[in-house]
């Protein structure tokens, strides 16, 4: 397999370094920050071909991911792209990218200056690891904003990572958590007051990641994934049940008013 090029760029939207943090560190920055970085599905399909490729690299031993701009790491997903495909297949083709993501051998950390919602804090919680800036905001507004519903295993992923309690305000409340409320309950390892101390502090949890025993993390790593996949199974019946609200009238007025830039009003 071919190692990831250095400073390759695999279009405009998603820019990739080698080594820039250290050796053997792999860096993806999401480059929308007009958009607030949210994903397109041209992004999706380069982060999941990455992914698949990153796998079988054995030179890259850490993978760094972070949003351009210094306002968001990832604001959720570019909502038009909905329309152009039936949306539970999309949703599901999107999760498999995470899957992958998850399931990279390396150590993976989300590198967070900024809001980190819906897609983005999909992406956060498949990494291994999360870092901060003081000024971050985690949640999923989408009550509020989009009227869908979120699949299990994503949700399930929420929840072990941010627990029970924030994970219920992030989506019952709607309500946006704060870097300082997600390091107090082992969502976050570290929160640094700015970009230069983020970079500083990823810097450093990436040397020491690339000094350890690759053994000990990749065994470690497929025993944390093995169990968390039986724990994090989905629901029977979920699919159709996501139909239903993907289908229903919430979810139209939610798109129709997010592309209008109107507030949507919801009566499901």
């Amino acid at each position: 397999m071919t190692p990831v090029p250095s400073g390759a760029v695999t279009d405009d939207d998603l820019l990739i370094d080698r080594d820039r943090l250290g050796p053997g560190v792999l860096e993806v920055t999401f480059n929308r920050p007009e958009r607030r970085n949210a994903f397109t599905k041209e992004m999706y399909g380069a982060l999941r071909a990455l992914w698949e490729r990153t796998a079988e690299d054995r030179t890259v031993r850490v993978v760094v991911l972070r949003g351009a701009g210094g306002k968001a790491f990832a604001a959720g997903n570019e909502i038009s792209d909905f329309l152009e495909a039936d949306a539970v297949d999309y949703e599901n083709w999107i999760r498999e990218m995470f899957d992958r993501l998850w399931a990279l051998p390396q150590v993976t950390i989300a590198a967070i200056d900024g809001v980190c919602v819906g897609g983005g804090l999909a992406v956060a919680t498949h990494c291994d690891l999360r870092v901060a800036t003081a000024a971050s905001r985690f949640g999923y507004p989408i009550a509020r904003t989009l009227g869908n519903a979120l699949s299990g295993t994503v949700l399930y992923r929420c929840q072990s990572i941010f627990g029970e309690s924030l994970t219920r305000e992030m989506l019952l409340a709607s309500r946006l958590v704060s870097a300082e409320r997600g390091y107090a309950v082992g969502a976050l390892a570290a929160v640094v007051p700015d970009a230069a101390a983020l970079d500083a502090e990823v810097t450093d949890l990436a040397a020491g990641i690339a000094q350890a025993s690759r053994v000990t993390i990749e065994t470690t790593k497929h025993q944390l994934l093995t169990r968390a996949r039986a724990a994090e199974a989905s629901i029977e019946g979920e699919e159709a049940l996501l139909r239903e609200v993907y289908g229903g009238p919430d979810f139209a007025e939610g798109v129709r008013a997010f592309l209008a830039k109107e507030k949507p009003a919801f009566r499901g």
